[in-house]
């Protein structure tokens, strides 16, 4: 049996069905990366709480926000997009060696900015950190995805960030996903701690572009 078949006879047809091919498979590629990430860290938070005998650092809600703009909403439109990558083999190697370190990373960034400020701040304003610092290293795994970046794809970045941002500034919704923002010297803390993550976060990238070809 014949594994392909031109209907028209025309093998002018084959390029755009090549095309049509990378496109599926290096988006999947790029989307499998956002969401592998997220079950590491959730994976780790879990774990840490549990051994850690501690309130969870996010309530639901919390999470809602973080897989919308870091992987739901961005990972509709990825993978959508024109992607011309060849196909490589080793699929599964790229994207365990991308996200479970980047996974890991955000986790214990999470982590690091909830328990810093747990004792000091009342449970609300921590988990404000820790949701904080949660989705700043989740676009900063997507930014990373994301590269090279095209108008529509630094777009795109930017609207999941100042979407955030909005929903901070804007007193209803803030209440409603249970937020309050600490004050300027414990926001400085999230801050360091999202730097220290992002640098840690670009070094995986590298090692694993020049290692693996992630582009």
């Amino acid at each position: 049996m014949a594994q392909l078949v031109l209907l028209d006879d025309e093998f002018a047809a084959l390029p755009p069905v090549i095309g049509e091919g990378r496109r599926v498979m290096a988006n999947v590629e790029r989307v499998a990366n956002l969401f592998l990430t997220k079950t590491v860290y959730a994976t780790l938070i879990a774990l840490a709480v549990a051994f850690a005998a501690s309130p969870y650092p996010f309530l639901p809600r919390h999470l809602t926000i973080v897989s919308d703009f870091s992987i739901g909403i961005p990972a509709f439109f990825l993978a959508l997009l024109p992607n011309a990558r060849r196909f490589r083999p080793g699929f599964v190697d790229r994207v365990l060696i991308f996200a479970v370190p980047c996974g890991l990373v955000a986790g214990t960034a999470a982590l690091v900015a909830y328990y810093g400020v747990a004792g000091s701040l009342p449970l609300i304003q921590a988990r404000t950190t820790a949701t904080e610092v949660l989705v700043a290293c989740g676009l900063w795994v997507l930014a990373l995805l994301c590269r090279p970046f095209t108008p529509f794809k630094a777009g795109l970045v930017a609207a999941m960030g100042t979407c955030f941002v909005g929903m901070l500034a804007i007193g209803p919704v803030r209440r409603y996903f249970a937020l309050s923002v600490p004050a300027a010297t414990r926001t400085a803390w999230a801050v360091v701690v999202v730097l220290v993550a992002g640098a840690a976060l670009e070094v995986i990238y590298r090692v694993v572009r020049d290692r693996a070809g992630l582009r």
